[in-house]
């Protein structure tokens, strides 16, 4: 049997512990441009797909990327070299760069997305705040969307901010409904979750941290007197690709394939803080 590495082999591991048939409905997640029996060489992972990460793809003389966010989401109207997302995709099949998404298959996945988020905020016990697959017969590795946990010791929101702040890497986030005086239990979506804060108060978070929270949700929070914290998409995401990289380069290694395997140095949140 050969010990070449190929794409199918990489969306085979992936799928061992993120499988993809876990992705919701409407996503569209594994290999997005490429040819599943190309050898891979080197894999760059990174949050979203972008033209300056196939440019760091080639400088690292990788030819394999894999990210969260898909390069194709919805049916595209044209496939235009001159257009993006076309350019884009013209430019991989061009370069032989494959192109993989691992999306909602990583945010419920143990590990995932929310996992790392709860981490960074050194939340312990942590429960699967919207399940979507029964837990595993020993308890642990919950599926679903978001997480709750708790703090070793409660906090002043304040101070739980400022942890906040420190751990993701920010300067300020948005913040609706009332800071509480306390905080202890600590609910967690990494990415859009917005629509899971009723769930979150139901299950007894004195705080809830997301990213893109709705304009309409935030009024809903001042209403119930529940605190939503909005991390931003990219910093409450991002951290889940150190983690995906390290995993990778782990059994890539157990497995025997000598690849270089590392995470985007380039890419960073798409927005910036104006200051007046």
């Amino acid at each position: 049997m050969s010990n070449t590495f190929t794409v199918n082999k990489l969306l085979k591991l992936l799928d061992s512990f993120s499988p993809f048939a876990r992705a919701e409905e409407w996503d569209n997640v594994g290999l997005m441009v490429g040819d599943p029996q190309r050898e891979v060489r080197g894999i760059l992972l990174a949050l979203d797909p972008t033209e300056d990460l196939l440019a760091e793809c080639r400088a690292n003389q990788c030819n394999t990327i894999i990210t969260h966010h898909p390069l194709i989401f919805k049916p595209l109207p044209h496939l235009r070299p001159d257009m993006p997302p076309g350019r884009l995709i013209f430019t991989a099949i061009h370069q032989e760069i494959n192109i993989i998404a691992c999306h909602t298959n990583l945010d419920v996945a143990p590990e995932g997305v929310s996992d790392q988020l709860a981490r960074r905020l050194e939340l312990a016990k942590l429960q699967v705040l919207q399940p979507t697959a029964p837990p595993a017969a020993n308890g642990r590795d919950g599926i679903g969307f978001g997480r709750l946990g708790e703090l070793a010791e409660p906090v002043s929101g304040k101070d739980f901010l400022a942890r906040l702040l420190d751990a993701l890497e920010l300067e300020a986030v948005p913040v609706a409904g009332p800071l509480p005086a306390m905080v202890r239990k600590v609910a967690v979506c990494g990415g859009s979750g917005s629509d899971l804060a009723p769930a979150a108060r139901q299950a007894g978070a004195d705080i809830y941290v997301t990213g893109e929270i709705k304009h309409a949700v935030a009024r809903w929070a001042e209403m119930e007197e529940f605190c939503l914290v909005d991390a931003g998409h990219y910093h409450s995401e991002n951290h889940v690709i150190d983690a995906l990289t390290v995993r990778l380069a782990r059994e890539l290694a157990a497995a025997g394939h000598d690849l270089p395997v590392m995470h985007s140095r380039r890419q960073q949140s798409p927005f910036r803080l104006h200051k007046k």
